[in-house]
């Protein structure tokens, strides 16, 4: 699944037109709203961004996760609001559907979300399951050929827009293998969304609570219609997601290093510019040699996993080794991006810390990425496991 070179040369360039033109001129409105216009999201299903990573059978735009990472690090040049609208259904919301869905879940619900008519959201956190993600203790009690759904998600991206979710929820014992993956409908009696949180950083992004209060989902909506594969399904998913992440984060450092760039150019002290103290000049060529080597990271990374998702078709599972990577280029491009945008603060002074530079938002947007999808701690076990052939 890929879209042909010429054509997706041409979707960059819109999309790197829509970020200047539409997106970085509204980053103050948004964060003064909390909350991205709504003329902005007709924008966005206008030019296919809602379905990039759904293939065009069901109405998408079809991008590999080469192509993926390339939309995705020049969405990262904004603000990390823009592209949350529509970040669930490229990635975690909608993929678990795509890849384990049955032939009917996938006709019935990745049109919508394609088109941006439905927004999906992933629903794996609990209140006492974050990293954990195996503990969760939502359950889902069989009645005839319903579920009983009963429980809380926390922090869940998009929750107040969601029309369903990807939801993960314990059918059986303890354990990875007693969790089931459920769409549900958020229109569905007794489904109720939180108040938004209120964050540090990235205002204008949606996440909420959702309680579940008996709710009677279908059998049928298992996806794949074969209750214990969730866990399965939610770690497939994860590894495209974190690939994403991680082209976004190589968007924000370049966007930061592109504004410490400028400054220096054009702050004066001492009698001339301070892009030529050295010291300056050292900051900047840090953050732009963790640039360069993060994303051409995430590049490498991309070829792995289209290489491993043709080599595993079939197999029911990811790739071991596109895992380990995927967890690798997240660990350290969010790592590295957090340094960047110390530096960024650092480079513009007393000025850094002022809203009116973008680096203050920037410093306080970037700190959640090395928190969700996997903190950097979870992405270390998952390495370190790995290298060692620990279970």
């Amino acid at each position: 699944m890929a879209l042909d070179q010429d054509t997706f040369e041409l979707l960059l360039s819109a999309v790197q037109r829509f970020v200047r033109e539409r997106l970085m001129p509204a980053e103050k409105r948004v964060e003064e709203l909390d909350d991205v216009p709504e003329d902005l999201i007709q924008d966005m299903k206008t030019l296919g961004l809602f379905g990039l990573s759904i293939p065009e059978e069901w109405g998408g735009i079809g991008l590999n996760m080469q192509q993926e990472v390339q939309v995705a690090y020049e969405l990262g040049y904004t603000s990390l609001a823009f592209r949350s609208v529509f970040g669930t259904n490229v990635g975690i919301g909608s993929q678990g559907i795509l890849m384990d869905g049955t032939q009917e879940q996938k006709q019935q619900y990745l049109p919508l979300v394609a088109s941006g008519e439905l927004v999906m959201s992933f629903a794996l956190t609990e209140p006492d399951a974050g990293s954990d993600a195996a503990a969760l203790k939502l359950r889902a009690e069989r009645d005839g050929d319903v579920y009983v759904l009963n429980g809380t998600k926390r922090f869940i991206t998009n929750a107040p827009r969601a029309g369903a979710f990807t939801l993960m929820a314990r059918t059986d014992g303890p354990g990875a293998n007693g969790i089931s993956a459920f769409i549900v409908p958020a229109h569905l009696p007794g489904l109720s969304v939180g108040t938004p949180d209120k964050k540090m950083g990235q205002k204008g992004t949606k996440t909420a609570d959702v309680i579940l209060d008996n709710v009677r989902v279908p059998a049928t909506n298992i996806i794949g219609g074969v209750p214990g594969k969730g866990f399965k399904t939610a770690m497939k998913v994860l590894d495209r997601g974190r690939l994403h992440i991680s082209a976004v984060a190589c968007g924000q450092a370049k966007r930061i290093v592109d504004e410490s760039i400028a400054y220096a150019r054009e702050r004066k002290q001492f009698g001339q510019r301070i892009g030529d103290f050295q010291l300056i000049q050292a900051m900047l060529a840090d953050s732009q040699a963790e640039l360069l080597a993060g994303w051409a990271l995430v590049q490498q990374t991309a070829i792995r996993y289209d290489q491993g998702k043709e080599r595993m078709a079939g197999a029911g599972r990811s790739d071991p080794e596109v895992a380990l990577h995927a967890s690798a280029t997240k660990l350290f491009t969010t790592e590295a991006l957090g340094r960047i945008a110390d530096r960024g603060v650092q480079i513009h002074g007393g000025s850094g810390y002022i809203n009116e530079f973008a680096v203050e938002r920037l410093y306080r947007d970037v700190r959640l990425l090395r928190l969700y999808e996997g903190t950097s701690q979870i992405q270390q076990v998952i390495i370190g496991r790995a290298l060692v052939g620990a279970p």
